[in-house]
């Protein structure tokens, strides 16, 4: 397997003089990584953090990118405008997109192959609600997520990123357990085993309440090769605690 990759997710928070001190914290506490890094910050401070991450280790990414070339679509980000700043990932089909901006498996599908297309590596999100695990339907529910990506994205399935969010577990400071987060890693990884025979390229990072404290047990299970981070991507120590994790 290849490197495991540490993605933050700043959501919508941050500010011009709070993103130069984390981001100038992150950088001077990192040493030589063994991981791969990236952030993916809000679309209004992509140009500031090209700038403050220039020569570091530190990829940047989008929260989003639209599932259109270009045209009349007020308030979206294509890949395009994404490739100028030197975008390397974008987040597609975060649960909050699906939850409030009634993103379906379709719309996310396209996203991912916008993104694909571009140049751009996207970070395909899937997971179940509270509701449909204890119905115990999580493995169906991802499954189907993944199944649209896979199904429009054919042979270039194995340049995806995938995240395994259980919704349960995000931002509420409840984690999957490390058995339960490998036990839908390990259903996730067999079903692009069944799609590509380069499915061992394919990173799946764990999300939904990742931190400094239960990173490294996390992080030390077979199928799951990075982490997706929250509100610990908010704090550098925290930040490059995972980091240090996943080395």
């Amino acid at each position: 397997m290849s490197k495991k990759l540490i993605a933050g997710n700043w959501k919508m928070n941050g500010s011009l003089a709070t993103n130069q001190a984390l981001l100038q914290g992150i950088r001077g506490g990192l040493k030589a990584p063994a991981c791969d890094i990236a952030v993916c910050v809000p679309a209004a401070y992509l140009a500031q953090c090209q700038g403050l991450l220039a020569g570091s280790p530190v990829d940047l990414g989008a929260q989003d990118v639209s599932q259109h070339e270009a045209g009349a679509y007020t308030g979206e980000t294509s890949v395009a405008m994404l490739k100028e700043f030197g975008v390397r990932y974008a987040i597609v089909g975060h649960s909050e997109r699906r939850q409030y901006h009634g993103e379906t498996d379709a719309v996310v599908a396209a996203k991912a192959q916008q993104a694909l297309a571009g140049g751009v590596t996207p970070i395909v999100c899937v997971g179940e609600t509270l509701a449909e695990r204890e119905a115990g339907r999580t493995e169906e529910v991802v499954k189907r997520q993944l199944a649209a990506v896979i199904h429009l994205n054919g042979h270039c399935i194995s340049e995806i990123v995938v995240a395994y969010e259980p919704v349960w577990a995000i931002g509420t400071g409840k984690t999957a357990s490390p058995e339960q987060a490998q036990q839908v890693h390990a259903v996730l990884r067999a079903q692009l085993k069944a799609a590509t025979p380069q499915a061992e390229r394919i990173k799946l990072l764990y999300g939904g309440s990742m931190n400094a404290a239960n990173a490294a047990q996390l992080l030390s299970q077979p199928d799951i090769d990075g982490g997706l981070i929250g509100g610990a991507s908010l704090k550098a120590p925290d930040f490059l605690t995972i980091i240090a994790a996943a080395g």
